[in-house]
């Protein structure tokens, strides 16, 4: 198996229903030209810490329905952009799940209730679990199908068909 099945990381949690506002606020979009400096402001509506304190590899857990509102794909981009690893939650909304999965940012469903701020976990993509080491507890993910970890694998849905010149994901 390759390592770049298994993520480790500090978990910053978050509740139900971030919405993309929360996520890149509206009130910045005019950096949707400049990701980078967009990026420097990731969840600043949930929590204006988040991005000072995030380093490379690190998760975004939360609860249910994370990603609602608008289906502006600059919310994952910046996630991603930000050096976060993973965003683990218990749901997602739809449009921001499947952008994440298309810019190549790993969304995982599992329950989050018993992860807390500061815990650090080991994500396990091809066995479909993750470790809180923390606490010693391990969590069943909801397994990803092999199509979308191919993307993941490629970087996501455009680095995909430049790779492979097509659609061929199997």
């Amino acid at each position: 198996m390759s390592s770049s099945y298994i993520k480790k990381g500090k978990a910053f949690k978050f509740g139900d229903n971030i919405t993309t506002d929360h996520i890149a606020p509206g009130r910045l979009f005019h950096l949707r030209n400049d990701l980078m400096e967009f990026s420097k402001h990731v969840l600043e509506d949930a929590d204006p810490t988040f991005a000072s304190k995030v380093t490379y590899g690190d998760f975004v857990v939360a609860g249910n329905n994370f990603g609602l509102g608008s289906s502006r794909e600059h919310a994952p981009q910046i996630i991603k952009l930000a050096g976060v690893g993973a965003v683990i939650a218990k749901s997602f909304a739809r449009i921001f799940y499947r952008n994440a999965i298309n810019i190549g940012l790993l969304a995982i469903e599992c329950d989050t209730d018993k992860i807390d701020n500061n815990d650090i976990l080991e994500l396990d993509i091809k066995n479909g679990i993750l470790k809180d080491i923390t606490k010693n507890i391990t969590i069943k993910i909801t397994p990803l199908p092999d199509v979308m970890i191919k993307l993941l694998h490629d970087g996501g849905l455009v680095k995909h068909l430049n790779k492979n010149g097509d659609f061929k994901l199997v």
